[in-house]
């Protein structure tokens, strides 16, 4: 295994010009699937590598529970222990699963709330909440995906900027924009290198929404309004995992995207451009990352086999 297996905890850096170039030069749908299936495949490499480096650097500490086996001096020979990065691997894996697991919980815990909060209303697509406090935010749930929107931001938009919030939302909930927004979230925290394509994939979820809305409402200045108007008064979503239409975020260029002639659908950038360029360095470097986490893996496994006694 060698210097490979602590590879995949660096190559996300590879992943950074992707981040900020794919927020420019590409669809928001193509930058938002190309982002978080990154951070995805990486953040996966990452966690295997610290189960790793845990397994190999204590193996040859008092009262570890692997076999004797791994006492043998050829065995010894066969996996580079390093007890320093093992002891600290054991921590940092904690970490990352108690805040992977507290993430989660608080993401099933805040969608339930919001379920039981909306119980006594009509059992409609849209529901509307009573109070001063203006906000909307789409809730998928297994039954029947809802928007939810306050009296008071619908009496602050016009009819036509109405349509384009409801238009927004249900692009959400139709590209299931919660569940990406949380693979980033837990791939941020399995490893802190990813935290701009987080951040990258939280702006083009948006992006992707507003064009959507545009595009439905046949109107992008509509959709720009719209947006201006309820980020000067409204709160974000209950989660950062739910997505709304007013968010903490660079609302400015989302403006001016529309502003701007619609993005062109392509798929895949040109390999001759920047964006292309940072894209294959992006896919190259998590190709590394999976080939270096499965070849750590295989072989500590391969060892395990020949010093575990039949």
């Amino acid at each position: 295994m060698g210097v490979f297996v602590f590879l995949p905890l660096v190559l996300p850096l590879t992943a950074w010009p992707i981040a900020r170039l794919a927020e420019q030069h590409l669809h928001p749908r193509t930058a938002t699937r190309l982002l978080t299936g990154l951070a995805g495949a990486m953040a996966v490499c990452s966690f295997v590598c610290l189960g790793l480096l845990m397994v190999v650097g204590t193996a040859q500490l008092p009262g570890n529970p692997l076999p004797d086996g791994w006492s043998d001096p050829e065995v010894r020979e066969a996996v580079p222990c390093d007890e320093v990065a093992g002891r600290a691997a054991v921590p940092a894996l904690l970490a990352v699963a108690a805040a992977c697991g507290a993430t989660l919980w608080r993401h099933w815990r805040v969608r339930r709330a919001a379920h039981r909060a909306l119980a006594g209303l009509p059992d409609r697509e849209v529901a509307v909440l009573p109070g001063e406090e203006p906000y909307a935010y789409a809730l998928p749930g297994r039954a029947r995906d809802r928007i939810v929107v306050t009296a008071a931001l619908l009496h602050r938009l016009e009819p036509a900027e109405r349509r384009a919030l409801f238009a927004h939302e249900r692009a959400h909930l139709s590209a299931r924009h919660h569940r990406v927004l949380l693979v980033v979230r837990l791939a941020a925290l399995a490893n802190p290198f990813l935290h701009p394509l987080r951040a990258a994939v939280s702006y083009t979820t948006e992006r992707w929404a507003d064009e959507e809305a545009a595009e439905t409402v046949g109107s992008r200045r509509t959709v720009a309004r719209a947006i201006g108007k309820a980020a000067l008064v409204a709160g974000g979503a209950p989660v950062p995992t739910l997505a709304g239409l007013a968010v903490p975020g660079p609302v400015p260029r989302r403006v001016a995207a529309l502003l701007a002639p619609a993005p062109s659908a392509r798929t895949w950038p040109s390999a001759f451009t920047a964006v292309g360029m940072a894209a294959w360095t992006a896919a190259v470097g998590t190709a590394v990352s999976a080939m270096s986490s499965a070849n750590s893996a295989l072989t500590l496994a391969l060892v395990l086999h020949a010093a575990t006694p039949l």
